[in-house]
């Protein structure tokens, strides 16, 4: 039973939907791995400031926001530095209980101290277990916020990703590329519904273009202004708000008189239906909600600028208006000059049809490559263990 690490931290959504989805794939192939997902901060750092501050405030508040890129983000990384030495002391004595076979990381920021703990370990023979970050964004945005220059492996979600770690030197046998983020295969399989009968229990109507508005498991004001943005319109729509755990957005949002017709749902594990009920996408350009969306034959709407869009995610977004699959708008205050444009006669289709000619299968190619991995690393194991047995038997024949 090989031991495998899923290391993540609680600062959004993505690290551990990202987690879950390979947990299932895993489970779904019945593959003889114990498979463990270990919050860094909280499960050996015991610390969730960070978590909360993020989840509480960047998410959720505009201002915060403002201060991400410049001021929170430097913060933080001071603190990573400032905290290396204590982190790393208790990372090697983590791995030295757990004894690890593979240790995958899905968070970035943390690659460094994540690597080093496993390679300045030799009394337990961990410095030989292969170290993996699943870069979960399109890009390496800003420079060292996944990629180290370090003795990893990386999987890339993309060209661009790939591309910079050539450029930091490293070797095509260390690099692995998927055709996507990793999504969860629920966004892979067929749902089957009637879209019609499904918007009228929705209190919808049945033949109206219809948006699904989405800013991941937290909510976000934005999508309050969103609704009041698109209420000043005289565009013929109607919205799905999937609020999440934003329990106060979602009141907020129902209570909000609108002109067009609505529905309002809290955090649901039922999103593919919402999407399948839906014509298109309204969301910020994180990389898993966008990818989900375009999994289930969504174009998407969303919004990249240098002052509100989180550094991280300005590459989806790029990504996105690359490919074809949606509007990126300078800012949301543009929400019903997008909608227009999007929903104008034959412009809807083009992009539906762009979007389902896409197949995301980077949940199933990732555990393709950890097998090989794990294969690769049992192997190694073997043939030095050998190699030692050999050398033994030769000193005592001298």
């Amino acid at each position: 039973m090989k031991k495998v690490y899923f290391a993540i931290y609680d600062m959004g959504a993505g690290h551990r939907s990202t987690a879950n989805a390979l947990k299932q794939v895993i489970e779904q192939r019945n593959l003889p791995w114990q498979v463990e997902v270990v919050e860094i901060l909280q499960d050996v750092f015991h610390t969730t400031f960070a978590q909360e501050f993020y989840n509480a405030f960047t998410l959720k508040r505009k201002w915060a926001k403002l201060i991400n890129d410049s001021i929170a983000v430097p913060i933080f990384k001071a603190r990573i530095r400032l905290m290396h030495t204590v982190w790393l002391r208790q990372l090697k004595q983590f791995w030295r209980q757990e004894q690890p076979d593979l240790v995958v990381s899905l968070m970035p920021l943390f690659n460094r101290v994540l690597c080093e703990s496993l390679r300045e370990s030799p009394e337990t023979e961990r410095s030989t277990v292969p170290f993996v970050t699943l870069v979960t964004d399109f890009a390496d945005c800003p420079q060292h916020f996944w990629i180290e220059p370090q003795e990893q492996l990386i999987i890339c979600p993309s060209n661009q990703v790939f591309d910079q770690a050539k450029a930091m030197r490293y070797a095509d046998e260390s690099l692995f590329e998927t055709s996507g983020v990793v999504i969860h295969p629920r966004f892979n399989q067929p749902v089957h519904i009637d879209r019609l009968a499904r918007r009228q229990q929705l209190g919808l109507q049945p033949d109206l273009p219809t948006g699904l508005v989405c800013f991941g498991s937290h909510g976000s004001h934005e999508m309050l202004e969103i609704a009041k943005q698109l209420d000043k319109s005289d565009q013929l729509l109607q919205l799905v708000f999937i609020c999440g755990r934003n329990e106060k957005l979602a009141k907020a949002l129902r209570q909000l008189p609108t002109r067009y017709p609505k529905a309002v749902e809290g955090f649901t594990k039922e999103l593919p239906t919402y999407m399948k009920t839906a014509d298109f996408f309204i969301g910020k350009p994180g990389s898993v909600g966008v990818s989900e969306a375009i999994a289930l034959g969504l174009p998407v709407i969303t919004e990249c600028n240098r002052r509100m869009t989180l550094f991280q995610e300005r590459a989806s977004a790029d990504w996105l208006a690359e490919n074809g699959f949606g509007i990126v708008l300078s800012h949301f205050a543009q929400i019903s000059e997008g909608v227009k444009a999007l929903l104008q006669p034959d412009v809807l289709s083009q992009y539906q049809a762009r979007v389902n000619s896409y197949h995301n299968r980077a949940a199933f190619e990732v555990i393709d490559i950890l097998e090989k991995i794990l294969a690769s690393s049992a192997e190694r194991s073997t043939n030095e263990s050998s190699s030692n047995k050999d050398n033994r038997l030769q000193s005592l024949t001298v």
